[in-house]
Parts: C-alpha cells; sequence; structure tokens
C-alpha cells in the first residue's frame, strides 16, 4: 500500500524507485532502534499542493536526531525543496510524507558515523478512520522520561506504541489510551490527547507526552475560538467525568472520542469543541488559510 513499481523515494541524496532503494541489514537502527522518523502531510489547497507545517517537521527531525547524537546532513530548507520535488515525482496532491533517518552497520552499543536519510510519500487516509472511537485504558504506560527522550520521535520508542496499540486491537478497541508514570493521562499511542468538561478544554502538559505539531496548531485555533485551553495532570477519574474529548496528530487529524473504558462522553461529537477544532482545522489544511500556520 506505501509504493508500487513507479513509485519514487529519495535516499542518500538520490531519487531512485522503491523497489531499488536498498539499505544495510546490519543497520544499528533495524537492530536497535537508533533513529529518528516524523510524519507530514501534504493537501490539494486552492493555492496548490502544500505541505502543512513543513518546516516545523523537519526541524524537529533535526532536533529529535541531534538529542540521540545524529547530525543530519541536510538542512530543514535542503528537506523542504526535496519534499516538494519528490510529491510532484509521484504525482501526489493529498499525500502522507514520512522521512526517516536511520544509521548504518554497527552492533555495538555506540555511535555510528554513516548516517542514512530517506523520504517517501504516499497517499494514506486518516489514520483514525472515523470520529466515533471507542477506547480503553492501557496496561502499557508512557516511556519514563529519565530513560528516554519521550519528546522526540526516535524510531525505538515505538515498540511501546505498538503494543498498547495490539492489546486495544485483540481487546476489540479502536485505540488505546496510557498514563504516564504517574498515574495521569498522557496520550494515545500515536496521538495527543484534550477532554473537554464544562466549557473548558484539558490537555497533558509537556514532560511525557510527545509534545505534536498538530497539538499546537490545535490549541492556537482554540485561542482563536475563545476556548479556554488548560495544560496540567488530570486523573482517570476527571476523564470519566468528561463532556467529551479528541486525538490530535499529523497521520490521523482531529479524531472524536465516543467513549472511555465502554462508557460513553456525554456530549455527542457534533456538538463539543472538539468538533468545531476539527472543521475549523480542516479549513486551514484545505482552503488556504495559512497565514498564521506557516504551512509553505
Amino acid at each position: 500500500m506505501y509504493y508500487t513499481k513507479k513509485t519514487i523515494v529519495f535516499h542518500n541524496g538520490n531519487f531512485v524507485k522503491a523497489t531499488e532503494a536498498k539499505t544495510d541489514l546490519f543497520s544499528q537502527t533495524l537492530h536497535y532502534g537508533s533513529g529518528v522518523f516524523d510524519g507530514i502531510r501534504a493537501y490539494e489547497t486552492v493555492a496548490g499542493t502544500q505541505a502543512f507545517k513543513i518546516r516545523e517537521h523537519y526541524e524537529r527531525l533535526i532536533k529529535s536526531s541531534a538529542r540521540i547524537h545524529i547530525k543530519v546532513p541536510y538542512t530543514a530548507e535542503e528537506l523542504v525543496n526535496i519534499t516538494y520535488r519528490l510529491l510532484e515525482d509521484n504525482k501526489l496532491d493529498n499525500a502522507y510524507i514520512r522521512p526517516l533517518v536511520y544509521l548504518g552497520p554497527n552492533m555495538r552499543l555506540t555511535k555510528t558515523n554513516e548516517v542514512n536519510i530517506f523520504i517517501s510519500a504516499w497517499k494514506w487516509p486518516r489514520y483514525q478512520l472515523n470520529d466515533q472511537l471507542d477506547v480503553m485504558l492501557s496496561s502499557f504506560q508512557r516511556p519514563n522520561p529519565k530513560a528516554s527522550y519521550v519528546d522526540a520521535k526516535i524510531t525505538g520508542n515505538y515498540i511501546n506504541s505498538i503494543l498498547a496499540t495490539q492489546e486495544a486491537k485483540l481487546k476489540g478497541f479502536d485505540e488505546a489510551l496510557l498514563l504516564d508514570s504517574g498515574g495521569f493521562i498522557a496520550q494515545s499511542p500515536g496521538d495527543n490527547f484534550f477532554m473537554e468538561k464544562d466549557g473548558v478544554l484539558f490537555t497533558p502538559p509537556e514532560g511525557h507526552i510527545l509534545p505534536g505539531i498538530t497539538r499546537k496548531t490545535i490549541k492556537q485555533l482554540a485561542k482563536e475560538l475563545d476556548f479556554e485551553v488548560v495544560e496540567r495532570l488530570f486523573t482517570v477519574q476527571e476523564l470519566e467525568a468528561a463532556d467529551g474529548a479528541f486525538f490530535t496528530g499529523t497521520a490521523t487529524e482531529v479524531a472524536g472520542i465516543k467513549s472511555f473504558n465502554h462508557q460513553a462522553f456525554k456530549k455527542k461529537w457534533e456538538d463539543t469543541m472538539g468538533y468545531q477544532l476539527f472543521t475549523k482545522y480542516k479549513q486551514i489544511v484545505t482552503h488556504g488559510e495559512y497565514d498564521s500556520y506557516s504551512i509553505i
């Protein structure tokens, strides 16, 4: 689903067919997870194909790489230009873009100097395909921030996300919600989380979460709509008494949550603050309202 015989990818300075791209099976990233990735969405807009907040994504990629002692051999601006050419070569208007920074062969738990860059793009619908999600409290916690850089998109961190997602799917839920090591609500395996209570939006603070770019955008949109947003720790018991809730993320965009542990929220999705933010977000990414959002 991610490529065909005609798909072009960018790999270490060259635009090549996806079927011809090769990597070393002794890559430290493959064996130990020492790599960094990101996710970007491009939309067909009135101004042409535009990748939403693409510079911010690449700046995060470079920053995350530096956290684990990887030097990306490109600037954010160069990666932006490469990505737009990649979209053009693949004739993609609406697309999901996946840049990956991975390392060369090294079986030791030490830094390796070979750094590889891979960027691909494909048509991909929203990660959460509906806005009526049934969510469960995961038995897995978010990684402790003293064990890894949980605010960076490090490939190895995502085994935690895979375990939580598989648990939820096997139990018949659409998605999981994880606590932090202190027992407070954190995020889903791949998305940030907001809950609505008495006309106020609450979202976990930075520390145990990945501070998402879409999360930041939603906070800005909430301000424009005169919605109060409070960043603080909150408990499962508080969530159970909430009026509504939703996830945010590049792949997911904005997705409404119908129930938590089989308990439905008080408001229908269409009546929530989250739905208004979902509508506004779609207007921004598809209708060229980019002035405050650094889309190009």
